[in-house]
Order: structure tokens, then C-alpha cells, then sequence
């Protein structure tokens, strides 16, 4: 599913005009970004929850060649599967 069949869904399920789920899915995905950029967690019971994660500095190597290469510092979003959900995907 793509966004633009999420907003059909959401505007079915919840009686609104496509418009309105739109800018509610827009405002939706905005506000779990800009807190979890923020270093806070989203938390859903039941559905999941979203939060960031650190990766420390490292050494990989190049598939080709085999040499060392650094690889930096960096941030992640982790999301974990609430109860209910993953029971429900179980079924």
C-alpha cells in the first residue's frame, strides 16, 4: 500500500473526505518525524512504537577490494511491533 491508497483508506474507514484524511495522514506522519527527531519516543499501545537509535563509529570493509574503510557515526529510527499488532499479524 502507498500513501495515496493509505489516504483512500483512512478517508473510507473514518467517513472523511479525501482531502481531510490527507492533511490528518500528513499531520500524522509530520508529527511522529519531528518527534522522534527531537530524541523522543511515539508510543501507540497496542499498534507499536517509534524511536532513535545511535550507531557508534566502526570499521567495515570493501566487498571488492577487502580494505578497511571507516564507517561514521550515525542516528536510526527503530520501530517496535506492539502486542496486539503482532498478534493480530499472527493469525
Amino acid at each position: 500500500m502507498n500513501k495515496s491508497e493509505l489516504i483512500e483508506k483512512v478517508a473510507g474507514e473514518a467517513g472523511l473526505a479525501k482531502s481531510d484524511a490527507e492533511k490528518a495522514v500528513n499531520a500524522f506522519i509530520h508529527v511522529i518525524v519531528a518527534t522522534v527527531s527531537a530524541d523522543e519516543k511515539v508510543m501507540l499501545p497496542g499498534f507499536g512504537a517509534w524511536s532513535r537509535s545511535e550507531r557508534k563509529a566502526r570499521t567495515g570493509r570493501n566487498p571488492r577490494t577487502g580494505e578497511p574503510v571507516a564507517i561514521p557515526a550515525s542516528k536510526a529510527v527503530k520501530f517496535s511491533v506492539g502486542a496486539d499488532f503482532k498478534k493480530k499479524v499472527n493469525t
